[in-house]
């Protein structure tokens, strides 16, 4: 079992940035790709950033490219999600998930989630 808790969400206005962190605990950290996903009310979740467990590669959504990065700290066993720019559409809940597959970018292929933190960006 590996056991997610985000922290770092808040109320933002457009135009600033938050930083997300996801705290793991449990198996082997450094093991797992580790996903950000976000999911806005009434709508489906969705994919917003990924890094391989060396954190040699990483993922992003078109829609948050060139504004968010994420990057990890396996000796800390946490994972980031710099968020600038903020747009009000980037408003959600958004969860850190790990997974050992491949398919980074299907929220189904994810095996552990943490319980989410809120984002709100204001105009």
């Amino acid at each position: 079992q590996v056991q997610l808790v985000e922290s770092g969400g808040g109320l933002v206005q457009a135009g600033g940035s938050l930083r997300l962190s996801c705290a793991a605990s449990g198996r082997t950290f450094s093991n797992y790709v580790m996903g950000w996903f976000r999911q806005a009310p009434g709508k489906e979740r969705e994919f917003v950033a990924a890094i391989s467990w060396s954190g040699g590669k990483t993922y992003y959504a078109e829609s948050v490219k060139g504004r968010f990065t994420i990057s990890r700290d396996n000796a800390k066993n946490t994972v980031y999600l710099q968020m600038n720019s903020l747009k009000p559409e980037d408003t959600a809940v958004y969860h850190c998930a790990g997974t050992v597959d491949a398919r980074v970018f299907d929220h189904r292929r994810y095996d552990y989630w943490g319980q989410g933190t809120q984002v709100t960006v204001s105009s």
